[in-house]
């Protein structure tokens, strides 16, 4: 099942998609199902049932809403770094024994086609194209065989990066947290409607149409159920926690010369059989400027 989260006149809503069509229900329409944060939280049992009544919702016109990131209220956004190979060779790095990990914050959040922010402290905007696994079941200590029956769908993210700001530190939590920099949907899509892990997907990163990164699911080092065991070792796990998990080679601070996002340019994010997630990038506006 393919869920939308979305703002229509300025009210919440969740819809289903399917064949391209979006149908569902708004917050205050007194047969809601609950908000997909809601329905994770129960545990995720409720989800087929809350599709079956967005189905029978509101045709949603694609052009008149807003896209809002699939998962609002996550307790923790955890993401991956160096989890491909050929990223961590073109970064300067040894390939990490154990899973690199930084935090996101739900303040850093946008959802498709909302502007990705370019601020004035820094024109270092780099694009990761990312897989997202949401967690479903919560848990501790959770062994790698039992780590995907943990996760109850995916979704794709732009881990939109200030590199001068990451690297000034050794920890790079500051230059992934800029507003307006986390670029998170489409859709959320369930677990059974994909192959375990998204084995074998492709995910695709192009910059105003042209392809900058492009590589196969499989090609992470640690994959989906490994992150889950892993870092379930140390923290215990909730339902709608997500897990950015990492990006490919292609980056623009890889490329001589580097390659940055600047306004008015298009970044689209694709991962096959989950969607297409766009945005355009847009320069903060000086404190005491006017917009033009």
């Amino acid at each position: 099942m393919r869920f939308v989260r979305f703002s229509l006149n300025g009210d919440e809503g969740l819809a289903v998609e399917d064949n391209g069509a979006l149908r569902g229900l708004l917050v205050s329409d007194s047969d809601f199902p609950g908000t997909l944060d809601a329905l994770l939280a129960a545990g995720g049992a409720g989800l087929q049932a809350a599709g079956e009544a967005l189905r029978h919702g509101k045709l949603i016109s694609q052009e008149a809403i807003r896209h809002l990131p699939p998962i609002s209220r996550a307790s923790k956004i955890l993401c991956v770094g160096l989890n491909y190979r050929d990223h961590s060779a073109e970064s300067g790095y040894a390939q990490p024994k154990y899973p690199t990990v930084f935090a996101r914050f739900a303040s850093s959040l946008i959802g498709h086609r909302d502007e990705i922010v370019r601020p004035v402290a820094s024109d270092t905007l780099d694009f990761e194209g990312e897989l997202v696994a949401v967690i479903g079941e919560g848990g501790s200590k959770i062994s790698e065989q039992d780590g995907l029956r943990h996760v109850v769908g995916y979704s794709i993210f732009n881990d939109g990066s200030i590199r001068e700001y990451q690297h000034a530190t050794p920890q790079w939590t500051i230059g992934k947290n800029f507003d307006s920099t986390g670029a998170f949907g489409p859709v959320f899509v369930t677990a059974d409607e994909l192959p375990p892990g998204c084995a074998g997907l492709t995910l695709e990163t192009r910059l105003n149409g042209q392809v900058v990164q492009r590589a196969n699911i499989d090609d992470m080092v640690f994959g989906v159920a490994s992150l889950v065991s892993i870092l379930s070792q140390t923290m215990t796990l909730e339902p709608g926690d997500v897990i950015v998990t990492g990006t490919p080679a292609g980056v623009g601070a890889g490329r001589k010369p580097p390659l940055y996002m600047k306004h008015g340019d298009i970044c689209e994010v694709e991962i096959e059989r989950i969607g297409l997630l766009v945005n355009s990038i847009r320069d903060e506006v000086a404190a005491g400027r006017a917009a033009a």
